[in-house]
């Protein structure tokens, strides 16, 4: 799911009616529910990315290195590396190699999602004590 798709659900799930706080307390695990279920499913993808990268830059650490043979090269479609590099040089050649650096933006991307989606399950732990303190609130106001 896009983040962008993420922080609009949220957006029309967050507010609370206050003029209906007792149908706003019963949805509280139903929203629980669907967010954790969003949560689990993201940090899922994110650790499956984690080790795609890992994978990547193992791949890329051989290439770098001159370490491929031919038949590893076409599998991935690559020319064989015309430098010969230091092994300290080979780090900076993948650190700025475009599908790293894709990879890298990816996963950021996915930890946002994760962070946010974290953040949206915590705040629904509290939404209770949000709707109590809104209904006492009302009684306070209205001299109960």
């Amino acid at each position: 799911m896009k983040f962008e798709e993420i922080q609009k659900l949220w957006s029309g799930d967050c507010h609370i009616d206050e003029t209906e706080l007792s149908q706003e307390s019963v949805k509280i695990p139903q929203l629980h529910n669907k967010y954790l279920i969003l949560f689990h499913d993201e940090k899922l993808r994110l650790r499956t990315m984690k080790f795609d990268h890992s994978k990547l830059l193992k791949v890329k650490r051989e290439y770098f290195s001159g370490r491929m043979d031919e038949t590893e090269l076409e599998a991935y479609d690559w020319e064989p590396f015309q430098y010969k590099l230091l092994k300290a040089d080979v780090q900076e050649y993948i650190d700025a190699d475009e599908n790293v650096i894709e990879s890298k933006k990816l996963l950021a991307l996915q930890e946002e999602k994760v962070n946010y989606l974290e953040s949206i399950v915590k705040s629904l732990t509290t939404r209770g004590y949000l709707i109590k303190n809104a209904i006492d609130w009302k009684k306070f106001t209205e001299g109960h």
